[in-house]
């Protein structure tokens, strides 16, 4: 699977340990920055390059990171066909994905640590979207509001 991943200062640490991970697992990692601590960078200024990957389907899937995790989410969904969340428990990471169709999480960098993060990530990967008739229904709605 190919997998998108950025940050910005908040979450260097965290997203660089991730994507360590995410290659352990043979995935295959864009990273989209940033790739050195800037305090004066900004979250959108990473996290909307991926976002659009993911909406574009060049990405199989996408994982943010910023301090809290929150900045990130917002600026993600933000985008045609992204539908990104962000993650604190393992139930949604996959739920996330086998009712709502999530494409993308986000993490918190300053709020959680890597095992915790490597747990979200399998969930999140692990997960197939399950396409029953009220979850079509339900994300054809959501959809219909990017028209």
């Amino acid at each position: 699977m190919l997998i998108g991943i950025a940050t910005d200062h908040g979450g260097l640490d965290l997203k660089q340990q991730v994507q360590d991970y995410l290659k352990e697992l043979g995935h295959e990692v864009k990273d989209f920055g940033a790739y050195e601590y800037d305090a004066a960078d900004d979250f959108p200024d990473f996290v909307i390059p991926l976002a659009r990957a993911v909406g574009e389907g060049s990405v199989d899937r996408g994982i943010a990171v910023c301090g809290s995790g929150v900045g990130a989410s917002i600026a993600a969904n933000k985008i045609k066909n992204v539908r990104a969340c962000l993650i604190t428990e393992s139930y949604s990471a996959r739920q996330g994905v086998e009712h709502d169709d999530m494409n993308m999480i986000c993490l918190g960098g300053r709020v959680i640590g890597i095992a915790l993060a490597q747990e979200f990530v399998d969930n999140f990967l692990g997960a197939t979207y399950q396409a029953k008739e009220r979850q079509l229904r339900r994300m054809g709605k959501v959809a219909a509001l990017e028209k």
